[in-house]
Formats: structure tokens, C-alpha cells, sequence
């Protein structure tokens, strides 16, 4: 992965203990079951992460652009938190 692709994961993982690796927080991004396991992780992601890199990060792994989209959406209306992909 690339540097400024692992910076994703110290945004997402800065303020917790348990640390997330990137096919982790992938498949968190792809399952919303998962997600709720790890809200601060994915919020995080979501809303500190540039949303370009957040497209970047899903298409690295295999997350295409409408599916992370619609995750958004979906995540933003079960936290009552607001993102820019969910819009």
C-alpha cells in the first residue's frame, strides 16, 4: 500500500486501542454489520478521510465507487452522522 494510502489508517486508527488493519476497515466499508462493530473506526474514515481518498483507498481494494457511495448513505443513517460520499 502506498504511503499516502497508509495515512488512511492512522486517521482511522489515531484515537483508538484497537488497531485496524486495511483489509479490515475494507471489509468494514463493505458490510454494514461489520461497520457497526468499529463506528469510530469507519466515522472516522468517512468524515476525516478526503473523500478522493477514500475513493482511492476503495478502489484499491476492490470497492467500486457507487458501493462505497451507497455505504455511506446507509452508514451516515444509522450513526445520524453526516459525510460527504453519503450526499
Amino acid at each position: 500500500m502506498s504511503k499516502h494510502l497508509a495515512s488512511v489508517l492512522t486517521t482511522v486508527n489515531g484515537p483508538y486501542s484497537v488497531q485496524l488493519g486495511d483489509a479490515t476497515l475494507a471489509h468494514c466499508l463493505a458490510d454494514l454489520d461489520l461497520a457497526k462493530q468499529h463506528p469510530g473506526h469507519v466515522s472516522a474514515f468517512l468524515g476525516e478521510v478526503p473523500p478522493a481518498l477514500q475513493v482511492e483507498f476503495a478502489l484499491v481494494h476492490h470497492i467500486q465507487v457507487p458501493d462505497l457511495k451507497a455505504f455511506a448513505a446507509a452508514f451516515s443513517a444509522w450513526s445520524g452522522e453526516s459525510y460527504p460520499l453519503a450526499a
